[in-house]
């Protein structure tokens, strides 16, 4: 709190004044340079901070592999990164675009509603041109897409879809689906004008044409997994999807890996004098073992199986007879459950 002058020090200061000591000028107010962010009580903020944080890093997963999948259908250069993420209305959403574009509403299934998927036309129609052979660069002129034209986004707007699933799995097992594609963005009403949505804007680059990509998620289709949106949950949740996924690839090296195996006849305990004193040709008895037993197969240190001696050609080998203990998928389970336990 800021200190509050007394009155002995405010009437030293209007004497000091009016004695012509102390100029006015000389109490000038303290700049304040804090920012001050502006905030619509008739429109109050419904992603918090950390949602909105979370949303932006789950679709850099979608950018990075959607610049996979237009790169290999396009067979060129491509470029996908996430510009910014911001909540606003939806009526100034739909203000924000151009018209014609490429309007794509998705069937979020299995959350509520749908969601929109704009593609700048400048992208949409270089996509379309290098599709039909061209050098992959856009038109001047503002137009509608053909149906062919039409048909031929869909495929790519299906593909796009597909990283959109995966860069949710985290949160849930969304199966997003093609509903239909728009041209004019006001008959792409999936709620009302004053509905918050979250607004996800891509920048995207195909060969050397440069445009944007708009993913607008209405607040009432996120609504139900709103709680999941926090980086917590979102790097637990890749940290065990990880862990099973490491956990397949480090079963297959170990299947490569070579062990040491040991036929074992017996053992004992003798002094280190006894050791010393060993010769060639000395016997060394084995109490608990009598003629006929079977060996002990030792896999690294772990004794696996009971076995018997014999020749093989002009070889000597053991036949196995019966398994010491049983090493199951329980083994491998521990040590994924162990990783999970770690990331909780």
């Amino acid at each position: 709190m800021t200190d509050m002058l007394s009155q002995d020090e405010i009437d030293q200061l209007l004497t000091a004044i009016s004695s012509g000591d102390t100029e006015p000028e000389d109490f000038k107010s303290i700049n304040d340079n804090r920012k001050i962010k502006i905030y619509d009580f008739k429109r109050p903020d419904k992603f918090s901070t950390e949602a909105t944080r979370t949303i932006k890093m789950m679709h850099e997963t979608f950018a990075r592999q959607t610049t996979t999948t237009l790169s290999a259908q396009l067979r060129t250069l491509a470029h996908v990164h996430v510009a910014t993420v911001e909540q606003l209305t939806y009526e100034e959403f739909i203000r924000s675009i151009p018209a014609p574009t490429t309007l794509a509403l998705i069937n979020m299934d299995p959350l509520p509603g749908s969601a929109v998927l704009e593609i700048d036309p400048s992208i949409t129609f270089s996509i379309i041109d290098r599709l039909f052979g061209g050098k992959g660069q856009s038109i001047k002129i503002q137009r509608e897409l053909t149906d062919i034209e039409g048909s031929v986004m869909e495929g790519i707007i299906v593909k796009i879809l597909a990283n959109m699933r995966e860069a949710w799995n985290t949160v849930i097992d969304l199966r997003p689906r093609l509903g239909t594609i728009e041209t004019t963005p006001q008959f792409a009403q999936i709620v009302p004008p004053n509905d918050i949505v979250i607004l996800v804007t891509l920048e995207v680059k195909v060969g050397d044409e440069e445009g944007m990509m708009n993913f607008c998620l209405p607040y009432v289709t996120v609504e139900p997994v709103v709680s999941k949106l926090s980086t917590q949950y979102w790097f637990t949740s890749v940290r065990r999807s990880s862990t099973t996924q490491h956990l397949a690839v480090l079963k297959e090296k170990l299947a490569a890996v070579e062990v040491d195996v040991a036929a074992e006849v017996g053992s004992l305990d003798i002094s280190v004098s006894d050791v010393l004193s060993l010769g060639v040709g000395d016997i060394i008895r084995l109490p608990s073992v009598q003629v006929g037993d079977p060996f002990t197969l030792s896999i690294g240190n772990r004794k696996k199986f009971y076995c018997q001696p014999g020749v093989v050609g002009k070889r000597v080998a053991v036949q196995l007879l019966s398994k010491t203990e049983d090493i199951t998928e329980e083994d491998f389970e521990n040590l994924s459950e162990e990783g999970e336990n770690y990331y909780e």
